[in-house]
């Protein structure tokens, strides 16, 4: 598979699950604190390349995948590289420096769902959302017992999976991630015809 068809193909699995996410809230009334991006800061979250496929051919269509993989590369900060604190006293205020092409993993977390144990779902979301929202989390709890749509994320990595297993498969620290994704775009196009829309940086 090209690498368009692949970014073409991880793009529509994301407006699929934009479309569902956005339904969940509107049926379970959760949402995220305004501002927060506390759970951006945990400095063990793990993700695949292909996640980060479209954003790194973001980077080198605008001519910016050399520069942003030196500075994955010289950076020892295990915090997202794309996350924009408000402050260096507030780390936990901020946002997403590219929230359009944010992962897999940042979409879902939140408002996907995993299975424990019992083959129960169990939202996954932050602990902000489960003390500021108690009525309206634990209503979703019993709402998914009763059929209410959640993404789940085993489901969406399968997905991931089938359009690229081995960038798919291989789960990373986000900015490894990041890098992996970034370095198999330039690898790429190291031999292939620059796609349409590339700009050169002089």
């Amino acid at each position: 598979m090209s690498m368009e068809s692949r970014v073409k193909a991880v793009e529509a699995l994301f407006a699929v699950l934009d479309g569902e996410i956005a339904t969940f809230q509107s049926e379970s009334g959760l949402g995220c604190k305004v501002g927060c991006g506390k759970c951006c800061t945990h400095p063990d979250i793990d993700a695949s390349p292909l996640e980060f496929l479209p954003w790194a051919f973001q980077l080198f269509l605008n001519g910016k995948a050399e520069t942003t993989l030196e500075e994955l590369r010289a950076s020892s900060s295990s915090l997202c590289y794309l996350y924009r604190p408000l402050s260096v006293l507030d780390s936990h205020s901020g946002s997403c420096g590219d929230y359009k092409y944010r992962g897999l993993i940042c979409r879902l977390f939140g408002y996907g769902a995993s299975r424990d144990k019992l083959g129960q779902l169990r939202l996954a979301t932050c602990k902000i959302i489960k003390e500021n929202q108690a009525e309206r989390y634990e209503n979703v709890q019993i709402a998914m017992k009763n059929g209410l749509y959640v993404p789940i994320f085993t489901d969406y990595y399968m997905n991931l999976n089938q359009i690229d297993f081995r960038m798919g498969n291989s789960i990373l620290p986000i900015n490894k991630a990041m890098k992996a994704a970034i370095e198999e775009v330039l690898q790429y196009y190291a031999y292939r015809p620059f796609p349409e829309g590339h700009k050169v940086i002089a």
